[in-house]
């Protein structure tokens, strides 16, 4: 049997990063089997249900490079087959209608009594309308009674299944309320529209969050009472937030929403890689890996059991989000093939336009060359605009605490910086060793230390306290960039 699954999101907000890792291994263990990825947007929730969200999901799964295999389903669009199954169970004698006033049935304190009285007699059948006979149920429906309709759980017995992460789980019949299948205004809840749609897709795995392990085992009560084939479950560890909370987009906003990670400069490769490891693990000291690897490694198997934890610092620019998701894109950036990174670093310079055509035609290698270069340093797309600035602008800020420490604090560079422009000038062939020569001769000249005249033309050529080797910026900028920024006094003004 071919393998099925799919990734099913409310769009009631952005694609949060726990949805998208389940949407990952999802993804994974589908195409790790050879199966097929499906996409079901679970839009029944009326009142909060946007096009904006479900916009957001499909671009931050097309961001993670998540392609899902034949049509989108829309829930929405099956809710007359969903009210179809809850009557057919109706008429079957398995669920029943429940006349209960609606202002009793949305009465919080009301609810929560029935509930409450129900626990301690350990009997969760306690309605009223349960066991009216088929003649009195369809005489009140036919004087216009409004009426829910409940699936009939048993009194005695246990609802079991065996979890392909946590196990054998069982639950107690008298633990689980008779489920509303559908509200009085006739609209299918959730367990009953999931188990439909998942029958119809033709599921053969349902791999969630473990938050849905109470949803399953009612879900296993739709099944059973439909005489259905039940997939196999597979529910994932949580992730927590660093005060072991849950992870939420109420409570934590932006940090958790993949399109924040797509506009602060992540390459969709490295952030898919730091996903996998939340939860997941091949059994090796191994962190990095292709999507090949991961496909060919993924398995239900090495889910860890235990949840995961995101951490940032809320209030701290410098560790906005987990400092190994960082480390990872900074990993990425700087040992993917150029290849690849080119288009990236095309892309975040036009958002910033920095972008020039000469860069694609008679200016291409000496880019490539530059983008690799300052690679070196950077842990975002967006460095390359920022940090990289000067490399592509004469329109680039400088540290203000980097000039103070490197210029300002050496008086004297302020004359002889441009005095280095006059010596660099003559050096005919542009070169690192040939550089090298030059600079040292210079600083033996002015009796100073070979740093302080190398930190403090960094600073005029980039605006930046660290980068890569000064004489290979030189090299790079090139003879006339580099002696027009030594003269410059644009810093020594700041």
């Amino acid at each position: 049997m071919t393998t099925r699954v799919r990734f099913a999101p409310s769009p009631t907000g952005y694609l949060h990063i726990g949805s998208a890792r389940t949407a990952l291994f999802n993804y994974l263990f589908a195409r790790h089997s050879g199966g097929k990825f499906l996409l079901r947007i679970e839009d029944t929730d009326l009142q909060r249900s946007t096009e904006e969200s479900t916009r957001s999901i499909l671009d931050g799964l097309k961001w993670l490079e998540l392609e899902h295999d034949e049509n989108i389903v829309y829930q929405s669009d099956n809710a007359d087959k969903h009210r179809e199954v809850a009557l057919k169970l109706l008429n079957e004698g398995k669920a029943y209608r429940d006349f209960t006033p609606k202002e009793e049935r949305s009465d919080k304190d009301v609810k929560e009594a029935i509930v409450e009285r129900a626990r301690e007699q350990k009997d969760m059948r306690d309605n009223s309308f349960r066991d009216l006979s088929k003649e009195e149920s369809d005489a009140k429906a036919d004087v216009g009674e409004p009426f829910a309709i409940r699936l009939k759980v048993a009194a005695s017995g246990k609802t079991n299944f065996e979890d392909a992460v946590y196990g054998l789980q069982e639950r107690d019949y008298s633990e689980i309320e008779d489920l509303v299948l559908l509200r009085s205004d006739s609209h299918p809840l959730y367990n009953l529209a999931v188990v439909c749609d998942d029958i119809e897709m033709r599921i053969t795995h349902v791999i969630r969050g473990q938050d849905h392990l109470t949803n399953t085992h009612k879900q296993v009560l739709i099944y059973e009472a439909l005489g259905a084939e039940k997939p196999i479950f597979g529910h994932l560890p949580l992730i927590l937030a660093p005060n072991r909370g849950k992870l939420s987009k109420r409570k934590h906003g932006e940090v958790v929403s993949m399109t924040t990670y797509r506009d602060h400069g992540f390459v969709a490769a490295a952030f898919r890689n730091f996903l996998v490891l939340l939860g997941w693990s091949a059994g090796e000291e191994q962190e990095i890996y292709s999507i090949d690897e991961l496909i060919e490694k993924f398995s239900l198997d090495h889910i860890h059991k235990n949840n995961a934890v995101f951490n940032f610092q809320e209030n701290d620019p410098r560790h906005w989000t987990d400092d190994k998701a960082l480390w990872m894109n900074a990993e990425y950036i700087r040992t993917m093939f150029l290849e690849d990174l080119i288009p990236l670093v095309k892309a975040e310079l036009k958002s910033a336009k920095l972008w020039r055509d000469e860069y694609e035609d008679e200016d291409k290698i000496h880019f490539e060359k530059t983008v690799d270069l300052i690679r070196e340093r950077f842990f975002t797309l967006k460095d390359f605009s920022s940090q990289g600035r000067a490399f592509f602008s004469e329109d680039f800020d400088f540290d203000p605490t980097a000039i103070a420490k490197n210029l300002k604090k050496f008086p004297d560079l302020q004359t002889w910086l441009p005095e280095l422009a006059d010596r660099l000038e003559t050096v005919e062939d542009f070169t690192h060793d040939n550089l090298e020569a030059v600079i040292k001769k210079f600083t033996e000249e002015r009796q100073t230390k070979f740093g302080v005249i190398m930190n403090g033309a960094r600073m005029l050529l980039t605006g930046q306290a660290v980068g890569a080797s000064m004489l290979t910026v030189f090299e790079t900028l090139g003879r006339e960039k580099s002696i027009l920024r030594l003269r410059s006094q644009i810093a020594w003004n700041q």
